[in-house]
């Protein structure tokens, strides 16, 4: 993760989540109910993002572990 991504503190809207891991909708919330994925911050009454650093460090995790194998 670089500093920039952590400076801006941007978030990752659902679309843009899954662009970045491959994932669609069903798997990325199957996997928060098993507390193997970020949790969604919400950002106003009726929409929720995620935390761009936590999608880096979950994607970072996943391929610590992968290189495991």
């Amino acid at each position: 993760m670089s500093a920039s991504n952590v400076a801006t503190g941007r978030y990752l809207r659902l679309p843009d989540v899954k662009a970045e891991t491959g994932l669609g909708k069903t798997s990325i919330y199957q996997l928060i109910r098993e507390g193997q994925f970020p949790k969604p911050v919400k950002i106003s009454s009726r929409a929720v993002a995620w935390r761009e650093g936590a999608i880096e460090a979950w994607k970072a995790d996943r391929q610590a572990q992968s290189d495991k194998v």
